[in-house]
């Protein structure tokens, strides 16, 4: 295939997931704006929640507990902005049972959050003599557009909740998701993006953690993003994850384990 039919086929691909991840991608903290996985829980909702109320973070605690550069390998970390900032009113869905889902995809906070802060996580480009971006650019193979992006960027929300409201969003998320299985529709400022299936993976962290591959579709192509929720005591955690190369079908995007394994012994 050219190198500009492939341009253009992952390009459309990528833009329902693109449009996912356009408010989760900025610059400063906002920690203090308020707001072990059971496999038969993961597949009928219920959780292992504890009986006793959970300890919730500080906001200084939780800033100290994200995630900072240097703590996932050949990556650059950094904190969100208030570009990145969707109001839990500004995310709609067609479907009511199914915005847990959307909330998770935007990181935004449930009811009984304390505290939040936020992290972008993007994969260090490979310095090893392969193409540039300038050469894709000019239309020097389908390898190159595949090596030059490449690129996993994750979205880390982490929350603070008091009470039992950790234990119970998380719970949430996770019926939200088998009831949404099958697609759904989420608007965030007027820009609609249609959810066709959510598909749930294996991981592990945590007291309790779920993922799940959620597939996009803009003008008839279909893209996959990561979803990961991992739940520590009475702090939640989100990760989103998405791959432009994986968008165009170029390569297969595993889940972003090592930016929740990071997160979760940060959190122990």
């Amino acid at each position: 295939m050219r190198a500009t039919a492939v341009r253009r086929t992952a390009l459309a691909a990528s833009a329902a997931a693109l449009a996912l991840l356009a408010t989760a991608c900025g610059g400063s903290s906002d920690a203090d704006a308020k707001g072990g996985k059971d496999e038969k829980g993961a597949a009928n909702g219920s959780s292992s929640a504890p009986k006793t109320p959970a300890k919730a973070l500080t906001a200084a605690e939780l800033e100290t507990a994200a995630l900072a550069q240097g703590d996932v390998k050949d990556t650059k970390i950094t904190k969100t902005g208030p570009a990145d900032e969707v109001p839990a009113d500004g995310v709609k869905v067609d479907k009511e049972a199914c915005l847990p889902v959307a909330h998770a995809m935007y990181g935004v906070a449930q009811k009984g959050a304390l505290a939040t802060t936020k992290r972008r996580v993007i994969d260090e480009p490979k310095t090893d003599g392969k193409k540039s971006l300038e050469d894709v650019a000019k239309g020097e193979g389908a390898d190159a557009f595949k090596d030059a992006f490449n690129l996993t960027s994750t979205f880390v929300a982490l929350h603070s909740y008091e009470g039992t409201a950790g234990p119970d969003a998380f719970t949430a998320l996770k019926k939200a998701a088998a009831d949404c299985a099958g697609g759904f529709t989420a608007t965030v400022a007027g820009t609609p993006t249609k959810v066709v299936s959510m598909a749930e993976e294996k991981i592990t962290g945590g007291d309790e953690a779920v993922a799940w591959t959620v597939t996009s579709e803009s003008d008839g192509a279909t893209a996959p993003v990561k979803l990961v929720a991992l739940r520590k005591e009475g702090s939640v955690a989100t990760f989103f994850a998405f791959n432009l190369a994986a968008a165009g079908g170029d390569v297969k995007f595993e889940l972003p384990t090592a930016v929740v394994a990071a997160q979760d012994k940060k959190l122990a």
